[in-house]
């Protein structure tokens, strides 16, 4: 999980010299979807079409699925959320995960900000697409992105929430 973490530190912080397809996420959202896409910036624009590319080299086709690759983290479009913040939580919820919860039950204000946006923004991120009437499906794998299954996937969208999860692990 750290070493996942270091390497998309890494990719954000050289997304500058990287181009980003966002012809291809419009390929796969409304204009309204696509309007929340942009929001996000350069390097979680790529990163989220890293994770649609992975479902797609995989061979998925559901569209609730690429949707939820596309527009899973919009939520951290709420706040600022800096690479420094970003770096200084990813420890945090690694070694110590019963502070990250405690510190993020907050308001996203002062030192806790960041871990309240690491940990509130899939909710954000699946209001928002709600708003703009996304599939219920993919809002729901969105709101759910961060949350591992316990046991074995018992509906159809649990078993997209694992794929969307082991792709975006993997971007």
């Amino acid at each position: 999980m750290i070493t996942e973490r270091i390497r998309q530190t890494i990719q954000f912080v050289f997304a500058w010299g990287r181009p980003v397809r966002d012809d291809l996420a419009q390929e796969y959202l409304s204009d309204a979807e696509f309007d929340l896409y942009l929001k996000m910036s350069r390097p979680e624009r790529q990163h989220h079409l890293r994770v649609l590319n992975d479902l797609l080299a995989a061979g998925h086709t559901h569209a609730a699925l690429l949707k939820a690759a596309l527009l899973h983290d919009v939520g951290k479009t709420r706040f600022r959320f800096s690479l420094p913040e970003r770096a200084f939580v990813v420890p945090v919820k690694a070694f110590l995960p019963g502070r990250f919860r405690q510190w993020s039950k907050s308001e996203p204000r002062g030192w806790k900000r960041p871990f309240v946006i690491s940990a509130q923004h899939p909710d954000w991120s699946a209001d928002m697409c709600a708003v703009i009437h996304v599939n219920p499906v993919t809002v729901e794998l969105i709101r759910r992105h961060q949350t591992r299954l316990d046991g074995n996937p018992q509906t159809e969208t649990d078993r997209l929430l694992l794929l969307l999860q082991a792709a975006d692990d993997r971007s």
